[in-house]
This record gives structure tokens, sequence and C-alpha cells, in this order.
């Protein structure tokens, strides 16, 4: 679509919204960016767009604007069923997310990662690993950088590696990837999705553009994916963690195994890694596979594997004080990823758990302490909501928090020599922070104070 002089709508003001107006801007599009909150500042937002000329429209968007339009650009918060969204669809509008304007103007290859959980990790695994191999990589997406803030600077011998949610696969319709994978699919976003459904349906559209040239990288012990996987006209890839495979990468004991049919080839022990626990091996099974599938030599890989370091917020190693050892997993915001960060513990453990409420259950949380978590610090929205769910589990070992601070230092007067304290929340951070990044560094500051 030649949107030079184009009127079109970027629906939402935040990093993905201005991203989407910049690119517009240096492709000729003249970029209108609304925000239906009224007590958005414009001032604001014309200071965080810079030198993008853009239309700014807080509040109402008239009949007389839509009339205007010839496309709308929606940020991933932006939910598609909104009243104002049906209303531009009735209108004939085409309806795009900021993944799909990224791609349509950008070249080379993609890598495109979804799932769940460890998706953070798994994009900057494959991203370090396709940087030791290409000179033109971008790592873009969900990790922080808009993927519309790269595309311009794409060629065609750059690889993108993007981390993909849920809410950005909502609005893709030409977005292909040379290589995708979905790391596992658990219940998480079920507010925004209603059905698991749904939720599933999305998150498997990642593949479906795809082709006989391409392949798909699933894990073999998620049933969806594994049924998944027998319907895809592309290559699947599977890897697993509890049983050994023809072909795909698997766990052996403490090896990753990397298996074409004939042959097998040790990738590397986890003993060599810097990510513990059995859902990072998981991580490093997929981020491999996908550059294996892209052609980057095994060498290479292994080399990348064994320098990498977990990233900030995913059982992040902060300090240890009086024998007790702090790690930060805020980006644990659901319970299956807060389930592996508890699995990954090797001590006795006092758990901070609690915050915004997305519809999650919590006793199968509470049933994967398993002796291990030694007390459990609650906060926010959905302390009540948790702590009902642990005495239903015969837990009963809680306490309550009013601020992250003063769970901090709940923990530090209850813990001794020997045990961890992890934050690890099994929920979003929005009622108490603006993210969970702004979480972990607080957590990591509080934690430093003592």
């Amino acid at each position: 679509m030649d949107l030079k002089d184009k009127k079109v709508l970027v629906f939402g003001t935040g990093l993905s919204g201005i991203g989407a107006a910049a690119l517009l801007y240096r492709t000729g599009a003249k970029p209108v960016l609304y925000d239906g909150n009224t007590k958005t500042d414009p001032e604001d937002v014309r200071q965080r767009l810079g030198d993008v000329e853009a239309e700014i429209i807080i509040g109402e968007l008239t009949e007389e604007r839509m009339e205007e339009l010839s496309l709308v650009v929606l940020s991933p918060g932006v939910p598609t069923d909104l009243p104002l969204v049906e209303t531009l669809r009735e209108k004939k509008l085409p309806i795009w997310g900021e993944v799909e304007l990224a791609y349509r103007n950008s070249r080379g290859d993609v890598l495109a990662i979804t799932g769940t959980n460890g998706k953070t990790t798994t994009t900057s695994l494959l991203g370090e690993i396709m940087k030791a191999h290409q000179s033109s990589v971008f790592v873009v997406g969900n990790i922080g950088t808009p993927y519309t803030g790269a595309a311009l600077d794409t060629r065609e011998n750059s690889v993108t590696v993007a981390e993909i949610s849920s809410f950005q696969l909502e609005t893709i319709q030409e977005f292909h990837p040379k290589v995708s994978a979905i790391l596992n699919i658990t219940p998480d976003h079920l507010n925004r999705h209603h059905t698991m459904e749904e939720y599933i349906r999305v998150k498997e559209s990642i593949a479906k553009n795809q082709t006989e040239k391409d392949v798909c990288v699933l894990n073999y012990e998620d049933p969806v994916l594994r049924e998944f996987g027998s319907t895809l006209k592309c290559q699947v890839l599977f890897f697993s963690s509890l049983r050994t495979l023809e072909r795909g990468l698997f766990l052996e004991k403490d090896e990753i195994i990397c298996a074409d049919g004939k042959n097998r080839e040790v990738l590397c022990g986890t003993k060599e890694l810097n990510l513990p626990g059995r859902h990072n091996h998981e991580n490093v099974m997929a981020a491999a596979a996908m550059a294996l599938s892209w052609g980057v030599p095994m060498e290479e890989i292994r080399r990348v594997v064994k320098s990498f370091r977990a990233v900030e917020h995913r059982i992040e190693y902060v300090t240890e004080k009086n024998g007790v050892v702090y790690y930060n997993d805020s980006k644990g915001t659901n319970p299956d990823a807060a389930i592996k960060a508890v699995q990954a513990m090797d001590r006795p453990t006092v758990l901070i758990g609690g915050g915004y409420d997305k519809d999650s259950s919590y006793e199968e949380w509470i049933q994967a302490f398993d002796g291990k978590v030694k007390l459990l610090v609650l906060l926010g929205a959905t302390k009540e909501k948790i702590a009902a769910a642990a005495k239903n589990c015969g837990f009963e070992q809680y306490v309550f928090a009013d601020t992250l601070e003063e769970a901090v230092e709940i923990c530090a007067r209850r813990a001794e020599s020997g045990d961890a304290v992890l934050l690890s929340p099994a929920c979003a951070s929005w009622d108490m922070f603006p993210s969970y990044e702004v979480r972990g560094r607080m957590f990591k500051e509080y934690v430093r104070k003592l």
C-alpha cells in the first residue's frame, strides 16, 4: 500500500505509537496520533515525537476525521474489540498493528519468537548468536526496541530477530517470518483474549504465512504445539526437555543434543550454561534450533550459548547479603513463569508474589512450591485472591505487605543464611508500577539498601 501523503491514524501514544508515527512520517505518510484518554498531555506527546511531524488528537475521534483516513495502525495495548476499533473496521479501513507496518517496510529475513514464557531470554540469546554470525542484525519487538524503529534501517542481508506478543499477533496480515518459534502456551492475558481457544489461535498465527521453505520451531512437550506441528505446511523442528527426539534438539541427562535423523551432536552441557533451570534449557534449545534452521554453524552457536548470561528481570542474580541470595524475576508476570522460577531455586526460598489481576488462577503455582517455599510475602491487587488459593492448597505460611519495600524488609528479617529471596510475582505490575522493569529495578534498589 502506497501511503505517501495519506492520513494514517496511529491509535495509542506509547512507545509503539511514537515508533509507528515516526516510521510513517519518514515514508511520506501523514500520521495522526490518537489517544482516547483525555488525561494524556498533548505537549508530552509532542516532545516524545521529537522531529516527527504528526497531528495529535486526544479524546474524541469525530466522524469527519475518520473519513479522512486511509489506514489505522493499532498499538499492541489497544484491544481489537474496542467499540471505536469496530467503528473504524465498519468503515472498511485497513487495520494493521505496528508489527505489520514494520514488516511491510523492512527487508531481509525475520526470525520471530512467541510463547507465553521465555520469549525475552530466547530472543536475546538468538540475537547474540545472529550478531556473531551476521553483520546486519536487529533485535526488536516486545524486548524494548519497537520493530518500527528498526524497519527502515534493514537491508537485503539483514536479519531481524523479533519478540512478538499475542497482542501484536492479533493484527498481522502479511507478516512472514523465515523461521518462527512458539516456546509454550499456558493461560495468560485471558482478560484480553477472553478464551484459551482464542489465545492459542492468536499465538499459532505466527506461522500462518510460512511456506514449505520456512521453519517453525515448537516445544514437543506442549501438547497443543505438538498437535499444531502436524497441521503446518512449513518444516517443523521440535525441541524437548523430557525425551529423546529422532530429529530436533533435546535434553539427555545433562547434555543438550542436536539430532538430524541420522547423526547426533552435543551442543553443550547444561553445567556449561549461565542460565539455571529446565525452562532455560528449553530457551537455549529453541534459540539454537532457530539459528541452525537459518544456517548458523553449530560451533558459532555453541560459543555464544556458553557465554550468554540471563537477561535483566528473569531469575536475575542481584546480590548476597548475610548468606541470603536475592533473585529478581519481575518478568514472572503469570503463574507458569513464576512456577519455573521457583523450580530453578536450589535452596529454601522466601517468595514475593502478587500484583495486577489478569484473571489467572494460582493453585497450580502454590502446589509447585513443593516444600521449597518457606514463606510467601503477598502484595498488590491479587494478594487476597492468592491467599485464598494458598489456603485451599493447605499452604498457610504467607504474610501481607503494603509496599514492595516493606516486602523486601520482611524477607530480609525472615530469611536465614543459606536461603534465597525471590521476587517472582505471578502477576503483572500495573497495579503498583508502570512496568515489570520498574518493579524489578525498585526491588534491586531496596535489596541493595538493606
